[in-house]
């Protein structure tokens, strides 16, 4: 039987790091302590992320009993960890993401260069801190080899894209009788398949659910044209272009009886889901969705670039470790 991880009403958290075009510490840091609307909408350097908040009423903005304390930004990015604690109310800025350590109850890494993880994540692992690993958790075979081991170890992660969140996808995640027996998936995302191929995968993974095979990635590092196989037989196309930010999240769904498109269109929705389900772990002790998913979504990763290095040849994801 499963234990909470933090087994009291109030949960300290600290969020860390900084990559190009990922405003998360100020979003996310904003679904717990709330924000500084007339600041963040004056300064923050993602338009989007004052959007989007500024839609929701108080009473449905903060996750509750939950705050993030400490922030520590390292890396290359468009923000300081100052400006991010002014904007999202977080107390502390720290010079070393070690600094938190003894003072924090849990961790986000919210940084999507998978490269980074586990160097990022290995102080708190070490310590015993369970941690939030935004996506994508790695993005090569040696990386997803250490953190197998972690869990396997037992350590506490958590690994998720918002996109599995999505709420106009949620009926056919709860199911698909209705269009029959599935023959065609597809979806699409921008920017690059290293950090945001996870948001078009996550997106339709729990639709079609484990068993993926193999891919074979036909496009180039700026042009994404990903097709996988999967043992329901459907083919499941996805494509993720640097430049396609005005089609990003489309889902086409096709089976034999009926078919369906639709568009993620709530970021504020999906991003406090996935934050909700991490708080749920510290709680509880029970992963949202077992980490095998996890791991299949990152063989799913990797084979992609796999497969465009080597010229667009099949990837059989058994291969991949």
């Amino acid at each position: 039987m499963s234990k909470p991880l933090i087994d009291k009403k109030d949960i300290s958290l600290a969020i860390f790091g900084i990559t190009p075009g990922n405003g998360h510490p100020y979003s996310w840091s904003a679904m717990f302590n709330g924000y500084d609307k007339a600041l963040m909408e004056k300064e923050c350097p993602y338009p989007a992320i004052p959007d989007y908040l500024s839609k929701q009423p108080p009473e449905t903005l903060t996750i509750p009993n939950v705050k993030v304390t400490h922030i520590c930004c390292t890396g290359e990015g468009e923000f300081t960890a100052e400006h991010v604690a002014r904007c999202s109310l977080i107390p502390n800025v720290v010079e070393t993401p070690e600094d938190v350590i003894g003072k924090v109850d849990a961790v986000i890494v919210a940084t999507d260069i998978g490269s980074e993880h586990v160097e990022r994540c290995r102080p708190f692992v070490e310590a015993g801190i369970p941690l939030f690993v935004d996506k994508p958790m790695v993005d090569n075979a040696k990386d997803l080899a250490v953190f197998n081991a972690w869990i396997k170890e037992g350590k506490p992660i958590l690994s998720s894209s918002s996109m599995r969140y999505v709420k106009e996808f949620l009926p056919y995640r709860i199911s698909t009788h209705n269009l029959g027996e599935l023959r065609y998936v597809s979806t699409t995302m921008c920017k690059s398949w290293e950090t945001y191929g996870i948001h078009a995968l996550e997106g339709i993974y729990p639709i079609l659910g484990p068993g993926f095979i193999s891919c074979k990635n036909i496009g180039t590092k700026d042009r994404n044209l990903v097709l996988y196989t999967h043992k329901c037989q459907a083919d499941v196309m996805v494509v993720v272009r640097k430049d396609m930010y005005g089609g990003a999240g489309l889902l086409t769904i096709a089976g034999t009886k009926g078919a369906d498109q639709l568009r993620s269109m709530d970021s504020f929705y999906s991003f406090k889901a996935q934050l909700e389900s991490f708080v749920s772990y510290l709680r509880t002790g029970v992963r949202p969705f077992p980490y095998a998913e996890t791991e299949e979504l990152m063989r799913m990763i990797i084979a992609g670039i796999q497969s465009r290095d080597a010229g667009g040849k099949e990837i059989f994801l058994k291969d991949v470790l």
